[in-house]
């Protein structure tokens, strides 16, 4: 009896099997989305790219932006059970490479999204590229206004930062040559970039609205090496203070090279963030002594900057001090985008990953009240996610970073 009821219950085991293999199979998934998916197959990476400088007068800017997205990397591990895979192009902080860099990595359909650029000329030829393959761009450093000012034709789909706008930055500037050192006369200088020439356009009008005068506005050719001509022209003006919210190598010179202009011995020099690198420290020589640089304020930055971040910054760079400003932004951005792929992805029961495009982009669009090192980001539809707070360091020779002096 024991034996026909055992034979009993195995058949009917074996039957159920059976039922359950020839019912119904989990349906296959469907991409939907707008613009597209991403499939990322049972342990495959979830492919991410940037698009900053690394090589050339401006490399610590990219780099340090890439030690940023490394360690946010590093203290993530793994997103929905996959490794993320970092991988970049060099933009060169130029229009053209910008467009070397952007054609690249769009025509790369594995990439889900791209940090960058690092320099807002490159944006401008880079961005509608990776905006046109369907990517999430978010980049760490871009100021230039016009990239996130709705309706403004460099506003791309897609587009995000958590770098401040220079609205703020070059408004921050002007007040403190004003209402801090007390100037009523001042001069500009850009390079022709989209970042030099909408920050010191900023600064300029905010100045006069303050109450001062604007002397002169004067533009360098980046590569140059002799700024006596523009300096010389400059003194004619007689300012007090000059802005020039330019890059490290041209901003170098101009340091050295105006304290030797008869009429501008005394003249209060201030760069912006493109300058804040122990590069410009090194270039400029002694004559760095008191010069200013206005950039994000480390001050404000979150608790987990100095126990969490640096710590794990000098392990994966070998560096002491941070080479530029921008690394924590990085790291904001990164997460942001973890965040925004937990959010949407869709994952099938063997791990495979799907992530729509659009939805991903909408997700990180709908960014609001995220606790990041750089502050509490929330984003606008254009794109600008930063919580932006401005210094003032002063350098001094031979030592790096400057002293933060204002407010």
């Amino acid at each position: 009896m024991f034996k026909r009821s055992y034979a009993l219950l195995a058949l009917l085991v074996i039957a159920g099997m059976a039922l359950a293999a020839c019912g119904p199979a989990a349906s296959a998934f469907e991409c939907t989305d707008s613009i597209g998916c991403v499939d990322i197959g049972p342990g495959e990476p979830i492919h991410l790219a940037y698009a900053m400088v690394i090589s050339g007068p401006d490399s610590t800017l990219g780099i340090d932006s890439r030690t940023g997205l490394e360690v946010a990397t590093n203290v993530k591990g793994q997103v929905l059970g996959h490794d993320v895979q970092l991988t970049g192009e060099d933009e060169g902080c130029s229009a053209e490479g910008g467009q070397a860099a952007g054609t690249k990595l769009a025509a790369d359909p594995t990439i889900v999204a791209v940090f960058g650029t690092s320099c807002s000329s490159a944006a401008r030829v880079a961005v509608p590229l990776l905006s046109q393959a369907g990517f999430a761009i978010v980049s760490a450093s871009n100021t230039a206004p016009d990239l996130t000012r709705e309706g403004d034709p460099n506003q791309h789909p897609g587009y995000l930062r958590t770098a401040h706008n220079d609205e703020v930055q070059g408004a921050a500037a002007a007040r403190f040559a004003f209402e801090e050192l007390g100037v009523t006369k001042a001069a500009t200088i850009h390079d022709g970039s989209l970042y030099a020439e909408s920050l010191q356009e900023v600064f300029a009008n905010t100045f006069q609205e303050l109450g001062g005068e604007i002397t002169t506005q004067e533009a360098v050719d980046p590569n140059a090496t002799d700024f006596n001509s523009v300096l010389t022209s400059i003194a004619a003006g007689e300012p007090e203070f000059i802005y020039h919210p330019i890059f490290v190598q041209a901003g170098s010179l101009i340091i050295d090279q105006a304290k030797q202009v008869p009429g501008l011995e005394n003249v209060a020099l201030m760069g912006a963030d493109g300058m804040f690198s122990p590069d410009v420290v090194e270039g400029a020589g002694d004559a760095i002594e008191g010069a200013y640089v206005s950039s994000p304020d480390l001050a404000a930055f979150s608790a987990d900057y100095e126990t969490t971040f640096l710590p794990k910054y000098r392990e994966l760079s070998g560096e002491e001090t941070p080479v530029s400003i921008f690394h924590a932004h990085a790291f904001d951005a990164a997460n942001m985008v973890f965040a925004a792929i937990e959010k949407v992805a869709v994952q099938d029961p063997d791990g495979t990953l799907h992530i729509p495009r659009q939805a991903l982009r909408d997700a990180l669009y709908a960014t609001q009240n995220y606790q990041g090192l750089t502050g509490t980001l929330s984003c606008t539809p254009t794109g600008d996610c930063a919580d932006p707070k401005i210094a003032v360091y002063q350098f001094h020779a031979g030592d790096f970073p400057p002293e933060r002096i204002w407010p």
